[in-house]
């Protein structure tokens, strides 16, 4: 008699037991938001405030050239797409391109320079260029527009550089 009570009693477990693996997932998902969630206080931390609007001019994306005018794109060509016209980069300043991540400065005369537009401390957008020096308005680091080396602010190294030139007229990568 004891044997027909432990399977009754099996059987209930079974019934009424649920599956552990529906728990875990949601536990894992659970854990998930939870991380995400805490990222989004950093994320927004690093996206860029409308304060700045004095160098407007050279934050403001460039005039996008008409496609036929894009660098080399038939048989074999480098496939070199126009960062900006070399006309839009002043001397001694520079222009931000944000869909592109780049900035692109001229330090002297006929001398490109081009910088990732990521600041190297917390992953923000620099925003401005002015008096030879490239901000990042999220937590004051600046950079040089000659080689993109730290001049002030928190930022641990210098902007990585993305090379650059001008083919007729326009700054392409190089």
């Amino acid at each position: 008699m004891a044997e027909p009570h432990a399977t009754t009693s099996d059987a209930r477990d079974e019934a009424t037991t649920p599956d552990v693996t529906p728990g875990l997932q949601r536990r894992t998902m659970l854990k998930g938001l939870a991380i995400a969630g805490a990222a989004v206080p950093v994320l927004v931390a690093c996206g860029s405030d409308d304060k700045s609007s004095d160098d407007a001019s050279q934050t403001t994306p460039p005039s996008t050239p008409s496609s036929g005018s894009t660098g080399s794109s038939s048989g074999g060509g480098s496939g070199e797409d126009v960062v900006v016209k070399a006309s839009e980069v002043k001397v001694g300043s520079g222009v931000i391109v944000p869909d592109q991540h780049i900035v692109v400065t001229q330090p002297t005369a006929g001398t490109f320079k081009g910088f990732s537009s990521t600041c190297t401390h917390m992953g923000c957008t620099v925003n401005s260029i002015s008096d030879g020096i490239i901000h990042c308005p999220c937590h004051g680091s600046m950079y040089s527009i000659k080689d993109g080396s730290v001049t002030g602010g928190p930022a641990p190294a210098p902007l990585p550089p993305k090379p650059v030139k001008d083919e007729g007229g326009n700054i392409v990568l190089a």
